[in-house]
């Protein structure tokens, strides 16, 4: 029966052991100083040298030649605290696992106060000292704050923050950490030489890696392939089936059948990972793991070999032609796919569907990053090109070649140096109209669908109103769809340039905002009253010609990407009623008629009729009684706005007026009451 790697190759000195630099050199300063405490604190993951280091430091106290920081290994103390000593009576090992009670604690308190049988020192190792009770370790707080002269602790676990404050505070506290992968990758090297054990290339990376940094966890990994290897040779085979990891071939299959954007192989390596039982979990991550080493071997391929330790050179070299092919962006979107879809597995009920659907992720992602990548390539031609079907507004180039001391007369052509005509893009020969963009605003829209769908959800309620050199004039039904259009008005334009080879400018307009007019009321001509006569359609009044005043509501416009230009109205204004004056002193009424409600001869209910509205003249103070109009000086009737009120006149109010000839309470001049006389 042969012991365990990690029990014969177990440090006997502070020198010996690995990656724990940080605790070594300052306990073996206070060897060599005489400073040593009465009590230690050594916590940190599981295996990487607590325990170890606890006997190593009571075998440095007890040495015959100490306290010293690198025991003698000869005197019956070291040799009864080395890998193969039986142990020392004066160096106590408790595991408080199953010592953590109040009884164990007042009998480890009785055993303290006796001096040691041989040794310098009597040192108690309390092993998983987490494990004690607050009741166990506030028996032992006495007896820690104020130990008797002989009398060393150390505390080892896993769990510091388990350790009850008052014991911490009356330690000294030495953290462990994990061994980094090069110090310990070196080190299980020189365990296998020492063994006479052979390793093919890539397997004490595997092991490593799988050890997580716990020198412990690795020897014992090493440990299980050494005794299942049937020669003197670990093979790469036996380890990625043991410790079951993703093989290097496979993963080497899914990189380049993703970086060729080969579907059917991409997905056959799948099912192969599948089918031979591996953990679909595992396999992201031995997949992300190698993305992450491509982005090594990109980013500095001189020093790829130093950096990934272990790794063959033909698996470099093969390594630093993916890199190339896939580029560093593609490398780096890839990887954060695959780290999103290894967060997203863990608890799914199909890892497989999973894996599959992060592939089909990955095949459209690094097939978008490599279109993207490649540069577009000038076309050169020799003699004329062949007659080819012209697209629809596209303008086909066509090479001549110039006369002699002339110049080349077809726009796009140039010659170089060498005296060979090449084309280069040229602009369509005739814009578009609004009528085809009209006809290729479904192809317009589908390519928007397919490149951002927020951007084809607004431009989808767009209609094609006119089209004026590259100016394209949309409406929308409200102001906020147009708000809406302006941050995704690009993609729309870069979609128009694709089906049509135009660049457009945009502008947009509301078809339900209403333009609000002020009404002009013209003083009628002597004898009467009667209709205004209808404006030209093409006439305008000073009214329709001045601008009109942005509303208050209306934000203002927002030029930052995107090409805004006023859109003209399309329709004509509307005719301006003009209310005219009859001579007589009557009623001014106005065109066009509105309804008024009159009442039948023979008694019935109220009908409409349409008639005008009234307008009455003013008394002789002067007040016009119709709200909105005024009589300057010159004796012309016009309209002033009317304030708010809250709301808009109905015909109900013409009702009062006109056919009842009434007003509103608001309207009369309240008179004082006239004091009653004398009885």
């Amino acid at each position: 029966m042969v012991a365990a790697l990690y029990r014969r190759y177990r440090p006997e000195t502070f020198q010996e052991l690995i990656g724990q630099a940080q605790v070594t050199d300052p306990l073996r300063t206070a060897l060599r100083t005489d400073r040593v405490g009465h009590a230690y604190l050594f916590s940190g993951p599981r295996g990487c040298g607590k325990t170890t280091s606890a006997r190593i430091l009571a075998r440095c106290l007890n040495c015959v030649e100490g306290p010293t920081d690198t025991p003698c290994g000869k005197c019956p103390s070291c040799v009864e605290l080395s890998r193969g000593g039986g142990g020392s009576l004066d160096v106590v090992e408790i595991d408080a696992a199953s010592h953590n009670g109040v009884d164990d604690a007042r009998d480890l308190r009785e055993r303290a106060v006796f001096a040691p049988a041989r040794d310098r020192y009597k040192i108690f190792i309390l092993d998983e000292a987490h494990m004690v009770t607050p009741q166990g370790f506030n028996a032992l707080l006495k007896i820690v704050e104020e130990p008797p002269e002989h009398v060393k602790f150390i505390f080892a676990t896993t769990e510091p923050e388990k350790v009850i404050g008052t014991i911490r505070s009356r330690t000294h506290h030495y953290p462990f950490r994990l061994v980094p992968p090069a110090q310990l990758l070196e080190y299980v090297a020189q365990l296998c030489a020492s063994e006479g054990i052979g390793v093919e290339p890539g397997v004490l990376p595997l092991v490593v890696r799988a050890g997580g940094g716990s020198v412990r966890d690795t020897l014992s990994l090493l440990d299980q392939l050494i005794a299942g290897s049937e020669g003197p040779t670990i093979s790469y085979e036996r380890a990625v089936a043991l410790l079951g990891y993703t093989h290097d071939a496979l993963l080497d299959a899914v990189i380049g059948a993703l970086a060729a954007r080969d579907a059917p192989a991409t997905f056959a390596a799948v099912d192969r990972v599948v089918q031979t039982g591996q953990d679909p979990r595992r396999f992201v991550e031995d997949l992300l793991e190698r993305l992450r080493d491509l982005l090594i071997v990109a980013a500095s391929p001189s020093g790829a070999a130093s950096l990934l330790r272990g790794v063959p050179q033909d698996q470099l070299d093969a390594m630093a032609k993916q890199a190339s092919v896939l580029g560093s962006a593609a490398l780096s979107s890839a990887a954060d796919a695959v780290n999103a879809a290894l967060t997203e597995m863990v608890g799914a009920t199909s890892p497989r569907l999973q894996l599959e659907l992060l592939v089909a992720r990955l095949l459209v992602g690094l097939g978008a990053e490599r279109a993207a990548s490649v540069p577009p390539q000038p076309v050169a031609e020799e003699s004329p090109p062949a007659a080819e079907e012209p697209r629809p507004q596209e303008a086909v180039p066509v090479v001549e070649e110039a006369p002699v001391g002339g110049r080349l007369e077809t726009p796009g052509l140039r010659r170089p140096s060498d005296g060979r005509l090449e084309t280069t893009p040229a602009r369509s020969l005739a814009p578009p109209t609004a009528e085809q963009l009209r006809d290729s605003w479904p192809e317009i829209l589908g390519v928007l669908e397919r490149t951002r769908k927020t951007a084809w959800i607004v431009a989808e309620r767009a209609q094609v109103r006119a089209f004026d050199g590259d100016v394209l004039a949309l409406g929308f039904p409200t102001q906020g769809d147009i708000d809406a259009f302006k941050p995704q008005s690009e993609h729309l334009r870069a979609a128009i340039q694709e089906v049509v080879g135009v660049r457009v400018k945009f502008t947009a307009k509301a078809e339900s905002a209403v333009t609000s007019q002020v009404p002009v009321v013209e003083e009628a001509p002597a004898g009467g009253r009667g209709p205004t006569p209808p404006r030209a359609a093409g006439s305008e009044t000073p009214a329709a010609s001045a601008p009109r005043p942005a509303s208050p509501d209306e934000p203002p416009p927002d030029p930052a990407g995107w090409d805004v230009a006023p859109i003209p109205d399309s329709d004509p204004a509307p005719p301006i009623p003009v209310v005219e004056e009859p001579a007589g002193g009557g009623r001014l009424e106005t065109t066009p008629p509105t309804p008024v409600v009159e009442e039948p001869a023979g008694g019935g209910r109220l009908e409409t009729t349409p008639t005008s509205p009234v307008v009455e003249e003013a008394p002789e103070a002067g007040r016009l009684e119709t709200p909105g109009l005024r009589r300057p000086s010159d004796g012309r009737l016009e309209t002033t706005p009317t304030p708010s009120s809250g709301h808009r006149p109905e015909y109900g109010e013409a009702v009062v007026r006109g056919l009842l000839g009434a007003r509103f309470i608001g309207e009369h001049p309240i008179e004082p009451p006239s004091e009653p006389g004398p009885a």
